[in-house]
């Protein structure tokens, strides 16, 4: 009798075959071959399952590769701005900006006139409106940029005053006092590391003085028998006082009782204003200066301020941010927790037979990013054997949690609910213990 037609489903490639092509080979140079080879076991299943055909699975295991670069992630760790996963997630608006800004833009153009107008004076324009209290803005690539440019300009050869107790490392090792320096700057130190009083500032001023530095230390705290100098003191002493206010909060915020803002620093009297943009405001990476209008359109035009530009896509995303202030930072720091229990209820419910693993745990979340350290936020997580933890983080969409006495914890602060599914089906996908 003659054999009947090959089943298919038996010619598809093997994976050693398929890995050996040489874009899928170079792919594992920059993915690795765990992903990649990932990538290529489902590829082998459509055909399995007669959704390709055998010969189309080496093309659709590369269409189907990563797009190189920096991989989303969801963050379940609840740490609102956590530096290693780029603090502030953009909002849908400063997405859609960014990818409408992507090709030719009027960023340097003025469409009524033909003629070359200010870069990014929408941005601009609307981080004026947001604080009004400033006489002119101006925005470089981030907080530490911004803080150097004013440094070089006010102080390159001469003398910055600033309190020991707020010269502080900023992270991966960046010291403020290093960063001064590098501007040619010398430091004045005054006070001590728990207290310094306004005469302590006053002592040190002279000829030599380019402005008094005001450090918020916002990735740490001082506590017991401590005093600090507050901006509206500082402003007496009839020199400029610059105030680095860290996280990038514009105006109050009562959840945030300690961290300062830019409209009451400048109420106070600092002559500037500098924070970053990717924190507490929840937009891109960037460097806020606001503040004196004199001393901001000389800082605009100094040559360093050049080096620091900020691009087209930074501006577009900056810009939608200031319009549109309800960003996803803004939602993670105001969750109720009554509504993310709830979640973290549903989604223990939806594992079904995983959901017996699992439990659900009062947590605590934080700001992260540098900014308020002694803010608890009250929240709720998902409890999972710790085991989970690696399989989650390596998935095909991460998902990273942490990880406290020996149980993985799933907190949903900072998950965006339409991505709840999302974090369930990630963690069906972990394999059983048999």
């Amino acid at each position: 009798m003659a054999d009947g037609p090959v089943d298919p489903r038996r010619r598809v490639p093997r994976t050693d075959t398929l890995l050996a092509d040489p874009r899928l080979a170079a792919a594992i140079a920059t993915l690795g071959r765990d992903r990649v080879k990932a990538v290529v076991s489902r590829a082998q299943e459509r055909a399995r399952h007669g959704e390709i055909g055998p010969d189309e699975v080496r093309d659709a295991a590369v269409a189907a590769l990563p797009a190189p670069g920096p991989r989303a992630v969801l963050n379940a760790t609840g740490v609102v701005l956590h530096t290693n996963l780029g603090r502030a997630p953009l909002s849908p608006t400063a997405v859609a900006a960014i990818v409408a800004a992507a090709g030719h833009t009027d960023v340097e153009l003025d469409l009524s006139t033909g003629r070359r107008a200010r870069r990014g004076r929408d941005a601009l324009d609307a981080l004026a409106a947001a604080v009004p209290d400033a006489g002119a803005v101006h925005v470089v690539n981030n907080g530490a940029a911004a803080l150097v440019l004013a440094a070089t300009a006010l102080a390159a050869g001469r003398e910055i005053v600033v309190s020991r107790g707020e010269l502080v490392e900023i992270g991966d090792g960046f010291r403020l006092p290093d960063l001064l320096e590098s501007t040619g700057a010398r430091l004045r130190e005054v006070g001590t590391t728990n207290r310094t009083t306004l005469a302590d500032y006053a002592a040190a001023l002279g000829p030599q003085t380019g402005f008094v530095l005001k450090v918020h230390p916002s990735n740490f705290q001082v506590t017991g028998f401590t005093s600090a100098t507050p901006v509206r003191q500082l402003a007496t002493l009839g020199v400029p006082v610059v105030a680095d206010i860290g996280s990038g909060l514009l105006a109050p915020d009562p959840l945030l009782p300690d961290e300062p803002d830019a409209a009451g620093s400048l109420r106070a009297g600092a002559t500037l204003v500098t924070a970053s943009g990717d924190k507490l405001l929840g937009g891109p990476q960037a460097g806020l200066l606001l503040g004196d209008a004199e001393l901001v359109d000389r800082l605009r035009r100094h040559p360093l301020a050049r080096a620091l530009r900020v691009d087209k896509l930074t501006l577009a995303a900056l810009a939608a941010t200031l319009h549109h202030p309800d960003t996803p930072t803004r939602a993670a720091l105001h969750a109720d927790p009554g509504t993310l229990r709830q979640r973290v209820e549903r989604l223990r419910d939806r594992l079904g037979a995983d959901g017996r693993k699992a439990e659900v745990v009062p947590a605590v979340a934080v700001v992260g990013g540098g900014g308020a350290p002694g803010v608890e936020l009250d929240s709720w997580a998902l409890s999972l054997p710790e085991r989970y933890a690696a399989p989650l983080r390596t998935g095909e969409r991460p998902v990273l949690g942490r990880v406290v006495r020996g149980r993985l914890l799933l907190d949903l602060r900072c998950v965006p609910a339409a991505d709840d599914e999302a974090v369930r089906a990630a963690v069906l996908r972990v394999p059983g213990d048999d």
